[in-house]
């Protein structure tokens, strides 16, 4: 296999842009995927975040990463039927969300305890696409979001770029709200001297994207990013480098995550969000237990 970043036809999902790649273990984790462009400029900017290769004649890809003319899309050229992934702030969705999914009385929001912390700061540690952060920043939350996958992160940074040059103010002054990092999240965290009042966690786990009410596009999402293997870990640092709480979001009949029981679960209809008091270790957090007891 060629040692020269240049001469290599993909790329492996989850390496940070400059890295060079490792021989896996297993072919079967091994995953192709390179730019197409309608827009060049953008198209030159994806390689220089994620240092995939442009598309060309000798290349064979299962994901395509396309820089069109008004937003960055992710592909599957290997699921039948599944439309682009891409992230979109302004419309769709979230906009849905945000003008009518319940303000402070959605699930995230209460597990966050917003209406008890006023304009909490929050750091979402698997950031994904952006959905839950949006919400939380929406209700007033300075949101920061850090993703270690070089794919996701560029698809998080286009439509953060595109909702802070929207033409609607208020998603310009959420936008401004979403701070965003491509970072190992443990390594973040760890080497970070910012304390957070809340942390929000959603790994990835097998099995996830298997379930028949996944659409197509986030099934071949998930395969492409694969699992959180330090979910567990992340979660007892998160715990130590909060002030109040931790969320974990979670399949609704999916066990807990680590050794550890929630304080509290509010359960939703297909997912779940367990809550997890800050521990001792962290000075306010170790404030409040010793005034408890």
């Amino acid at each position: 296999m060629p040692g020269d970043p240049g001469l290599l036809p993909g790329f492996f999902i989850g390496m940070h842009a400059g890295q060079l790649p490792v021989a896996p273990a297993s072919w079967q984790n091994y995953r192709m995927i390179a730019i197409t462009a309608d827009n060049p400029g953008l198209a030159r900017e994806l390689q220089q975040q994620t240092g995939l290769p442009h598309m060309a004649t000798d290349i064979t890809a299962d994901y395509l990463l396309h820089a069109g003319e008004s937003r960055v899309e992710l592909r599957s050229l290997t699921e039948p039927g599944a439309g682009p992934l891409y992230v979109d702030f302004v419309g769709g969705a979230n906009r849905h969300r945000r003008l009518y999914g319940g303000g402070k009385g959605q699930a995230i929001a209460r597990a966050a305890g917003l209406r008890k912390l006023r304009a909490p700061r929050v750091a979402d540690l698997t950031a994904g696409l952006g959905r839950d952060a949006f919400v939380l920043a929406s209700l007033g939350c300075d949101v920061t979001l850090v993703e270690r996958s070089a794919i996701v992160h560029a698809l998080l940074r286009d439509g953060l770029d595109r909702a802070r040059n929207s033409d609607d103010a208020t998603v310009r002054q959420i936008a401004a709200r979403m701070h965003l990092f491509h970072a190992d999240s443990m390594e973040w965290l760890a080497g970070h001297d910012a304390s957070f009042d809340v942390i929000t966690l959603d790994p990835m786990f097998p099995g996830r994207s298997k379930s028949a009410l996944v659409r197509k596009e986030m099934r071949f999402f998930h395969g492409l990013v694969g699992r959180d293997k330090d979910a567990d870990a992340l979660l007892d640092l998160a715990r130590t480098r909060c002030q109040h709480r931790v969320v974990v979001k979670r399949p609704a009949k999916a066990a807990a995550l680590g050794d550890s029981r929630p304080a509290f679960s509010i359960d939703g209809k297909s997912t779940r969000f367990d809550v997890y008091l800050a521990a001792p270790q962290h000075p306010l957090a170790r404030t409040k237990h010793l005034a408890k007891t």
